[in-house]
């Protein structure tokens, strides 16, 4: 029987997405028709205002449907926000069988204790990512079933957030109405669109760069190591670039994309860039030495952010295949070389994977959240294989 077409929202702090997107026989997406528009009713990735986000959700979900010829009944949903984090949790059972073989029931029962999270009362779990098993005190198994031993451990990384806030957002999208099918961390999401199975096993991170939030997830052999949210992002560095020249923020947010550079050691201090008069501001000159002096303080804190806390984790000496950045903010001329100097490992630009249709889609970084949600929708809807837990890629990847 043929998959349906799924269908990813993602309600960011700049604009709101929807993508439409069929999966084609070779296993590759196909994005069939997506709606766009700038957000109203988020701050930080969060919702404050459900009856303007939901407007705002109406109006890309029309335009999905207009182009893609498809009804829209359920949607996948993205979530971020500073409140989601992570954490490791080591689930241990005694092996049962006498002669000490490990079998599958032993493995689905250290998988359900790992999962078994005690977390304050007002955090939900997003999502549980199995990492290694362990045997006695044999760390690092990757398939224990036939060996033999006296308990059976399991890591799994614990994605969680808070749980109104969780739910306000799926009130959204509850309002249109549609049916929430499932949601998925959009740190996850990037990190599916764009990295290759040989990135992951020499170990990545993918760091998402939004307009109010920053997501991280970091592999380390073959299994993600860490995982997080930074509520700051690009609409803070135009929030800087506001203040710095008493210019309006629609003139400070056309001024970086146009003129702005995350390096500012090479600016020629004497060149300019004239800002007509606009929104009462008066018109005037700023420097551009100035200007990128001001939004590298900014990204340079904010890459920095990010790498204390996997230098916290103990994965900024894994990262072999160094970091790929995604996420609007990934358009800031030579942010690439900035997160090279601050990680000291290469650094690129991520762009989404085994997806065809749309050009704008398969080429921009800032739609790798959507892509790979929708690449995550096709593995949940079509469901794990046979098999143990830790054999179907559902399982091995989000432990669910």
């Amino acid at each position: 029987m043929a998959i349906p077409p799924v269908v990813a929202l993602e309600i960011g702090t700049s604009k709101i997405l929807a993508m439409v997107g069929e999966l084609r026989e070779d296993a590759h997406v196909m994005v069939t028709g997506m709606g766009e528009y700038p957000a109203s009713g988020v701050r930080k990735g969060e919702v404050i205002d459900i009856e303007n986000a939901a407007i705002c959700v109406r109006s890309v979900l029309q335009a999905a449907e207009e182009s893609s010829q498809v009804t829209i009944r359920q949607v996948h949903l993205a979530i971020s926000g500073g409140h989601i984090e992570s954490m490791v949790n080591r689930g241990t059972v005694p092996v049962l069988d006498k002669d000490g073989e490990i079998r599958e029931e032993d493995i689905e029962q250290v998988a359900a204790v790992s999962r078994a999270v005690h977390l304050p009362t007002d955090r939900e779990v997003l999502h549980t990512i199995f990492q290694y098993f362990c045997i006695d005190d044999q760390e690092r198994v990757i398939r224990p079933e036939g060996m033999e031993g006296g308990k059976l451990s399991l890591d799994t990384l614990v994605l969680h957030g808070v749980r109104t806030r969780l739910h306000n957002t799926m009130r959204v999208v509850q309002k249109i109405p549609l049916d929430v099918q499932d949601v998925a961390f959009s740190g996850l999401c990037s990190a599916l669109a764009v990295l290759t199975p040989e990135q992951k096993k020499s170990g990545v991170a993918v760091i998402d760069l939004g307009g109010g939030t920053t997501d991280y997830l970091a592999y380390a052999g073959s299994v993600v190591a860490a995982a997080g949210v930074l509520g700051v992002g690009g609409d803070h560095v135009t929030n800087d670039i506001t203040l710095a020249f008493s210019i309006p923020i629609s003139q400070a947010e056309r001024l970086k994309r146009e003129a702005g550079s995350a390096i500012w050691d090479d600016a020629d201090p004497r060149q300019r860039v004239a800002l007509p008069p606009e929104g009462g501001f008066p018109g005037r000159s700023v420097s551009l030495k100035a200007l990128h002096t001001v939004i590298h303080a900014r990204v340079d804190e904010m890459l920095r952010m990010v790498r204390k806390r996997l230098e916290h984790e103990g994965i900024l000496r894994q990262l072999g295949a160094g970091v790929v950045l995604t996420g609007g903010g990934a358009h800031l001329r030579r942010i690439a070389e900035l997160a090279t100097r601050v990680f000291g490992v290469p650094a690129v630009i991520g762009r989404p994977r085994n997806v065809t249709g749309l050009a704008t889609v398969t080429e921009g970084p800032e739609y790798a959240t959507c892509t790979g949600l929708v690449q995550y929708g096709f593995r949940t809807v079509a469901g794990p294989k046979k098999g143990p837990t830790w054999g179907s890629w559902i399982g091995k990847l989000f432990g669910r």
